[in-house]
């Protein structure tokens, strides 16, 4: 089937991959230029593990192009899929109007995540222009750092629908997707974006229930984790999302977050247990250097702090709203100097610190923590679990260990010489 791809988001990137796999000939068409830049270059916008080598093996195979706005393109496709950024509404109106004149496209596939009722504004601009057209929502629910594989086994599909109209097409599509079990849920378009938001609501509140628990355990002389696992083995509650940590970040959880926070305004004059969360989330990610400046009585100016980890999640090289940029911040402000390493965000960070301060990055991770004062785990990168704490103690000015994602032993740590501090622990 000939399918056109829009955006320049994680999602356009993922599905126009996995389309192009199952056989499908795709066009993905970018919007930003500096997507444009990279794609001419022959790199995909995102690089998580195994999607940069996929894009490549689709490209080569030549199920799968690339192109700008601008561009003309011979493909008429069947179906289109729109994932857009936030604040594209005006060109996912002009797209929507274009494909629906086409007869031969039969069903448009909206992933752009906006406030509940846009995909219903989408579907009345489609019917003004061609009544046998169908518009679906499909809202986005991959998971950055582990894209390809929650698109392509996922746990759940929401699928919008009203009246049955383009189902059975998108059903088709999914397919290869769908074979371990049914997972597509299909609703109305309204309860398929509301139930996207929802579930962003209830993963952060998790996350910060968790962290105030993590807190007021400190108080009691409580750990935790103890508490954590005791809670994860009653089945009414389970195990996901219940790791206290230095806070929550990225572009989707927030902001899905933060639109349904706009929406509780726009229903109702009282605030709403988000706002505790989202002010909770923010709170917390300043409690490592909340722990620094304890462990120091305040006296930190001229000191050295040395970062590991600075992407939001490990798995990706993305730092939109990452706990590390606020921590950075707050030590630049009391005249702390910085180093930091991440496999894959140094780049991203080195952008954004242009203009705001002083910070060295690092290639190797023990080099930035020579003669520190302390070293702050920020993201729980799989090659930071086991460090030679050894070698730590060896080249540390002061041996402090302030983990943010409680990833490592307390006992063992502090049975190695050296001082550590985690969430809640």
């Amino acid at each position: 089937m000939q399918i056109t791809v829009y955006g320049d988001t994680l999602c356009a990137q993922v599905t126009a991959t996995a389309m192009a796999q199952t056989g499908h000939q795709v066009y993905w068409c970018v919007l930003e230029p500096e997507s444009r830049d990279r794609l001419a270059e022959g790199v995909p916008p995102f690089q998580e593990q195994g999607l940069g080598r996929l894009y490549t093996e689709q490209r080569d195979s030549g199920r799968l192009t690339t192109g700008f706005l601008d561009d003309s393109s011979s493909q008429v496709p069947s179906a289109v899929f729109l994932a857009l950024r936030p604040g594209k509404e005006t060109v996912a109106e002009k797209l929507v109007a274009r494909h629906a004149a086409s007869d031969a496209c039969e069903v448009i596939v909206n992933q752009t995540m906006g406030p509940v009722g846009t995909a219903e504004h989408l579907r009345g601009i489609i019917k003004n222009v061609n009544a046998n057209s169908a518009l679906v929502a499909l809202p986005d629910l991959i998971q950055e750092g582990n894209a390809i594989q929650t698109f392509t086994r996922p746990d759940s599909i929401l699928l919008g629908s009203e009246q049955g109209e383009g189902e059975t097409l998108v059903r088709e599509l999914l397919r290869p997707f769908n074979r371990r079990k049914n997972v597509i849920q299909v609703m109305s378009l309204r309860e398929a974006e509301f139930s996207k938001l929802a579930i962003s609501g209830i993963l952060a509140t998790r996350i910060s229930y968790m962290n105030d628990m993590a807190s007021l355990s400190e108080s009691l002389g409580v750990d935790i984790d103890v508490v954590r696992t005791a809670m994860g083995a009653d089945p009414r509650i389970g195990e996901s999302y219940l790791y206290p940590g230095c806070g929550f970040g990225g572009p989707g959880l927030s902001r899905n977050v933060l639109t349904l926070v706009d929406t509780l305004h726009e229903r109702s004059s009282e605030p709403g247990l988000l706002e505790q969360v989202l002010q909770t989330n923010e709170r917390q990610k300043e409690v490592l250097f909340r722990k620094f400046w304890q462990f120091h009585h305040g006296n930190v100016a001229g000191k050295k702090v040395a970062l590991w980890g600075v992407a939001f999640k490990p798995g990706t090289h993305r730092i939109d709203n990452a706990p590390a940029l606020k921590v950075i911040e707050a030590l630049w402000a009391q005249g702390v100097s910085l180093t930091a390493h991440d496999p894959r965000a140094l780049t991203e960070l080195e952008h954004w610190a242009q203009g705001r301060g002083e910070i060295t990055l690092c290639d190797d991770p023990y080099e930035a923590v020579e003669r520190a004062d302390a070293l702050m785990l920020v993201t729980e990168w799989k090659s930071y679990w086991s460090p030679d704490w050894q070698r730590l103690k060896q080249i540390m000015r002061e041996p402090l260990i302030l983990d943010g994602r409680n990833i490592y032993d307390p006992a063992f740590v502090r049975e190695n010489g050296l001082v550590y501090r985690g969430i809640g622990r």
